[in-house]
């Protein structure tokens, strides 16, 4: 069937509305957007959305939930997101998180990982359109947030422009109106996680398609993406309403300096990288205090003074602390 032929999504009865798509994000990352990660980018943008580590629905349901998902109000605004594919497990992990303060929920459906598809979630729900349905329905259901997806813009061998839209259009289906698309596609086996963010190639003309097609929902594009400038110029020419930064974040958190101003018309919080780390000492004799790790704290000051005199002697005498 031609794409042009796929009938287009109508919002779920009942659907809630939506609050508009931040245009500027920071990918949730595993291992990296932890909360102090979180609180240090704060010293650098106030606006840009931030998004939690995935958490899966068992954790919350079976975990400690506070430590899980409690969270410092300067963190904010923040998005939870969830990994799962039990729509029940989901459902009431959408509960237990709805009055912790988030701004939205998200769906996990684009991480490859061997472990998160030996629990029939991630990258790999997106062969499975209509399962993904039944659990934001269940999300939507369990709590009063906007719901979202993440997703890749295939797998495997299933990576027609047909068969993402018709995913698309399954999960509009059932209410959701913001999708975040990491424009490569996975390779279930054979890759791991980090090959596949590199390998497979970009397809950024994909997310502009999908935005051209579907004008009624908001499209955010997200992989490659290393400057603001960069993140400008998709804004600008390819009809997406908001641009996602990873781990070029995760590597130089001070790429953030002038997003503030760039994206949100405020003023930037932070004159220099110098600024920034000062200003979060505070929080780290804090956290010192309760009794967090050093090498727990250090992680997002590594990448700070990239490029300038001095910065391989901050990385060591960091990591030997």
């Amino acid at each position: 069937m031609g794409e042009h032929h796929l009938p287009r999504p109508q919002a779920r009865p009942g659907a809630r509305s939506m609050s508009a798509m931040a245009p500027l994000s920071v990918a949730p990352m595993m291992d990296i957007t932890d909360r102090h990660f979180r609180s240090f980018l704060r010293r650098i943008s106030k606006h840009t959305l931030l998004y939690t580590e995935m958490v899966t629905e068992q954790a919350i349901r079976h975990g400690d939930v506070a430590r899980l998902l409690a969270f410092d109000p300067e963190e904010e605004p923040l998005v939870l997101q969830l990994g799962g594919s039990d729509p029940d497990g989901i459902f009431e992990a959408s509960r237990i998180a709805a009055d912790f303060g988030y701004r939205e929920l998200n769906l996990n459906v684009g991480c490859p990982s061997d472990r998160v598809q030996s629990g029939r979630f991630g990258a790999c729900l997106m062969l499975d359109p209509g399962l993904v349905a039944e659990l934001v329905s269940a999300m939507q259901s369990g709590s009063r947030l906007p719901v979202t997806v993440k997703h890749r813009i295939g797998v495997d061998d299933h990576d027609s422009f047909d068969q993402l839209l018709h995913f698309v259009d399954t999960v509009a289906a059932a209410g959701v109106t913001r999708f975040s698309v990491h424009a490569r596609k996975a390779w279930l086996q054979g890759l791991s996680p980090k090959e596949n963010r590199e390998i497979p190639p970009l397809n950024h003309g994909f997310v502009a398609r999908l935005a051209e097609l579907r004008p009624g929902l908001e499209f955010e594009v997200n992989g490659g993406i290393a400057s603001l400038e960069q993140a400008g110029q998709l804004l600008a020419g390819s009809g997406v309403r908001g641009v996602m930064i990873g781990r070029a974040v995760a590597a130089d958190p001070w790429l953030l300096a002038r997003a503030d101003s760039l994206f949100f018309g405020v003023t930037d919080p932070c004159e220099s990288p110098v600024q920034a780390v000062r200003d979060w000492l505070p929080y780290v004799e804090q956290q010192l205090t309760a009794g967090v790790p050093f090498r727990a704290l250090i992680r997002p000051l590594l990448g700070m003074f990239g490029g300038m005199r001095g910065a391989r002697a901050w990385r060591r005498t960091l990591s030997e602390s």
